[in-house]
């Protein structure tokens, strides 16, 4: 109750008595907050000083500026990027064949070395250390297209430009590191990984065991100051092929020899696994999906300084370097493989739901369909819009940590939903794996986006919200670093400022819920001005319960996960409506893409919704929820997400509207006709649609008895024979039914055949 008392007294000053804003009364108040706020750690500073970005900060305020997110213009792929994605990663695309790669467990030879020919590898490198120097957009739409044929290929080249040592090098490196590394890292001739994660020390990262102990020792043949390692890291993708490791661990300096500090921190260095002492080669089996991750080991390795990221000066800031520049990337490479997943599982489940009949009906005019289809076209529109939208604010030169962390959280979640869904709709077709069977490998796949760069749990108990509220609140950083240190008028200024906040939030949030956000609608043309003030009202709503949270929970709301787990369920919400906006206006608010605009808009408004609701249900201090509850729902807190007929017009637009599907699933690649998977359904769809005027001639004749539907074998030459149909319609129908036949078969196999020729027979045969 001590933080109501404040506000009490702070209102009571701001509104009553501004006299009393006096160093007495902001003293007793900064005691007093400084006892209920958490302590500033060292996480919190390293929060603090990484950036964030425009909207983020919006949505934090409970009165976004939309002009500003509308009027956002993201760098354009340029010319030489569109080529590079036309070009060879179209080829590499062509050259990938996920049953010789599950085989093989490994890509093949001609494969890795196109991809290190082509610089895949150096893409975020510039152009003068000889890499490709893409945009984030680029490098986003890479890993989208790639992700879309094959899930180990997509993995193998997005984490050297992701997680990898070229990111630290360009910020951080010397200029003898980067001239030494950085070319060789371009074309393949160094294969990085990088050593973070280890047996105990998962989520919490920077608990890590492996140590360095400043020393001296022989290297090269000569004694000199350096490092004695030990480490052992797990989950190391590319860990069994690397040439330079890049390694997070405690440095420990016993002996002074750098100078007063014996616990040095968190340092990152890379080492030559070449060394005596390290141990790699050995793979993890990451659910049947082949790429390359293993552990890697070091005993007693010793190396110079030099190999410190940046240097000798560099020792101990491990954690601030990894915390600034590698957030960049976890917005960009897992969400381009969810959305790559995403968009192919579009693809397939609007194919087949027009390929695959029952009951004399291709199943996609079944309502039971239609559900999954609109959950798979919606949010393969929204996961698109965010994907792109972040990766633009990285071009623009932002650092977008919280914004990365709810991508990469959401978007993978969003890939488990619409694979899943696509899944139900192959039903048998899509649990036979097999050459034909497109789908199976991204569903296998689903657990790892999951599990990898922050574990979407973590990620959403602790630190979108955790880090939002520090970096996005318009006064919490000031009021924290105020506290911290002991400035009376600097926090004055801070707090009397969030009280007159808080005040026109509360404000704000009721008159917009008893208006139907009829106030908040902005100069914009419909309808997209309609959802603009539906999400400012959440937006307000959002802004008052955060901070009710945080005064009544204080230093305890990082351990109330639950509460602080709903909230980053609202902001990321309130982030991914944003996108689903931005994204439609971007597009030219074309009318065939309304109902996806509509389905996304009213989903995330809903899960908006229904998680700020669950914070009221379950705040502890039920005072402050049922005041609460009366200002943001006076009317009654009603989630509704989109309706039946919302859904079905999506699911319909999914299936019937060529242009649409294409539309949404443009960023993937599709294979020619002689693919056993998605060419072949693509190719049956090409001619089932073509066959459709014919076979709604012969429906009807067949429904008004001027045919006799049997036998069905003779009833085409029946209906050309009667000038229902003609010959050529008749040829039409009987090539779309074949190509219909041969599209809904699924693989089978000799389980006598077990070798690699067996293997090749059985790709044959299908």
């Amino acid at each position: 109750m001590i933080v109501w008392l404040i506000i009490v007294v702070a209102l009571v000053a701001v509104l009553v008595l501004p006299a009393l804003r006096r160093p007495l009364l902001s003293s007793f108040l900064m005691r007093a907050m400084g006892r209920a706020l958490p302590k500033m750690g060292d996480t919190e500073r390293i929060a603090l000083e990484a950036g964030t970005v425009w909207w983020d900060g919006d949505l934090f305020s409970g009165k976004p500026d939309w002009r500003k997110l509308l009027a956002f213009q993201r760098k354009p792929l340029s010319d030489r990027e569109r080529a590079f994605l036309d070009g060879p990663v179209e080829e590499l695309c062509r050259m990938l064949d996920e049953q010789t790669i599950e085989r093989d467990r490994d890509l093949p030879p001609e494969v890795w070395k196109y991809i290190k020919e082509k610089k895949f590898f150096g893409m975020i490198i510039p152009e003068e250390f000889g890499g490709l120097g893409f945009s984030a957009h680029a490098n986003s739409a890479v890993v989208t297209k790639i992700s879309s044929r094959s899930v180990a290929a997509s993995v193998t080249v997005m984490v050297p430009n992701s997680l990898g040592p070229a990111e630290l090098l360009l910020h951080y490196g010397t200029e003898q590191q980067k001239r030494h590394y950085l070319p060789r890292l371009a074309i393949g001739e160094e294969i990085p990984c990088f050593a973070l994660t280890g047996p105990e020390a998962g989520s919490d990262a920077a608990s890590t065991k492996s140590t360095g102990i400043v020393c001296r020792g022989r290297y090269d043949g000569r004694e000199i100051l350096g490092m004695r390692l030990n480490w052992r890291k797990r989950y190391i993708t590319l860990s069994p092929v690397t040439t330079l490791i890049g390694l997070a661990f405690h440095l420990y300096d016993p002996d002074h020899l750098l100078g007063d500090r014996e616990d040095v921190g968190i340092t990152l260095a890379l080492i030559p696994p070449h060394l005596p002492g390290i141990r790699i080669g050995a793979r993890h089996d990451p659910l049947g999906v082949p790429f390359l991750n293993g552990p890697t080991y070091g005993r007693d390795v010793f190396v110079p300084l030099d190999c410190i990221i940046g240097g000798k000066a560099r020792a101990g800031q491990g954690w601030q370097m990894l915390m600034s520049n590698l957030a960049a990337g976890r917005g960009i490479s897992l969400p381009g493989l969810a959305t790559g997943a995403a968009q192919l599982s579009a693809r397939v489940a609007g194919a087949y739901a027009t390929v695959r009949e029952q009951f004399d009906l291709p199943i996609g005019r079944f309502e039971g369909i239609e559900e999954p289809l609109a959950r798979i076209g919606g949010m393969a529109y929204v996961m698109s819009g965010a994907r792109v939208l972040t990766a633009g604010a990285v071009d623009a030169g932002e650092k977008p940590a919280v914004i990365s962390a709810i991508v990469k959280a959401y978007l993978t979640e969003g890939m488990r939903t619409v694979v899943s869904a696509a899944m139900d709709i192959l039903a048998g077709a899509g649990i036979s794996k097999g050459p034909r069977n497109t789908l199976a490998h991204a569903y296998m796949a689903v657990p790892i986006g999951i599990t990898v760069e922050g574990a979407n749990i973590l990620t959403r108990s602790l630190i979108i919200f955790g880090q939002g509220a520090i970096r996005c609140h318009p006064y919490v950083r000031e009021e924290m670093e105020a506290v911290a240190a002991r400035d009376l008028g600097r926090f004055d200024r801070a707090f009397f400022a969030h009280m007159g906040f808080l005040a026109a939030n509360a404000a704000r949030a009721f008159a917009h819920a008893l208006t139907g956000s009829r106030l908040a609608r902005p100069a914009a043309p419909a309808p997209v001005a309609e959802y603009l003030a539906r999400f400012s009202r959440m937006s307000a709503a959002f802004a008052l319960v955060s901070d009710a949270a945080m005064a009544t929970l204080g230093g305890q709301l990082k351990r109330r996960e639950k509460i602080s787990g709903r909230l980053a369920d609202a902001l990321a919400w309130l982030y991914l409506g944003s996108a689903t906006v931005k994204k439609f206006w971007d597009d030219g608010r074309l009318a065939a893409d309304v109902p996806f605009f509509r389905w996304g808009s009213e989903t995330a408004l809903y899960e908006v919704e229904s998680a700020l609701a669950g914070v009221l249900d379950n705040l502890p201090n039920r005072p402050a929820a049922w005041v609460l509850r009366a200002v943001v729902f006076p009317l009654g807190a009603r989630p509704r997400g989109p309706s039946d007929r919302l859904g079905a017009k999506v699911a319909r637009a999914l299936v019937d509207d060529r242009e649409v599907r294409s539309r949404l699933t443009r960023d993937i690649y599709v294979p020619g006709p002689g693919d056993p998977g998605l060419g072949r359904l693509e190719a049956a769809l090409e001619r089932i649609l073509l066959a459709v005027p014919a076979q709604t001639k012969l429906r009807a004749a067949v429904r008004s008895g001027a045919l006799a539907h049997r036998p069905e074998s003779s009833l085409l030459d029946r209906a050309v024979a009667a000038a229902v149909i003609t010959a050529e319609e008749a040829s039409r129908i009987r090539e779309a039914e074949a190509a219909r036949d041969d599209a809904i078969q699924v693989d089978e196999f000799d389980p006598a055949l077990t070798t690699a020729a067996g293997a090749e027979a059985n790709k044959a045969r299908a």
